[in-house]
């Protein structure tokens, strides 16, 4: 299995914020969509860095940086070397980077433009379905 059935079961849509966007902004949105990260870019297709609760629950927890935190913009606090992943990459791979990492988010790039993002969460259910259809698959036989 790969990326691309992921994006093809779950969508394509990735929500999005501006470098600009102020951190305050980014938690609403964040909340709002029930999801654990933004992608930031500026047209929606070129991925200039990432921002993820990990990030402002850092920042907040941090004391030299708290200080007005809710006010700066994003690009203060986003990883800018975001790992990406193309729509052929299978599960397998997008799995041991995700765990090698840390990081649970993944924009899925082609051409250098955005078409995607999965989360550890697409990934595992991805694999719990390949799972399951493995074990159905013996069990018939098995019963054959």
């Amino acid at each position: 299995m790969n990326v691309e059935a992921i994006l093809k079961t779950k969508g394509a849509k990735v929500v999005t914020i501006t470098p600009e966007t102020v951190v305050g902004e980014a938690a609403k949105v964040l909340k709002r969509a029930r999801i654990g990260a933004l992608v930031v870019s500026d047209d929606g297709d070129i991925v200039l860095g990432i921002l993820s609760e990990r990030d402002i629950v850092s920042a907040m927890g941090d004391p030299t940086r708290r200080s007005g935190l809710l006010e700066k913009p994003v690009s203060c606090l986003m990883t800018r070397d975001v790992m990406t992943c193309v729509p052929e990459d299978t599960v397998q791979k997008c799995m041991a980077l995700m765990s090698e990492r840390r990081i649970r988010h993944l924009p899925v790039v082609l051409e250098g433009r955005m078409i995607g993002l999965i989360s550890i969460g697409d990934v595992v259910k991805n694999r719990l379905d390949e799972l399951e259809s493995e074990a159905g698959f013996l069990r018939e036989l098995i019963a054959s």
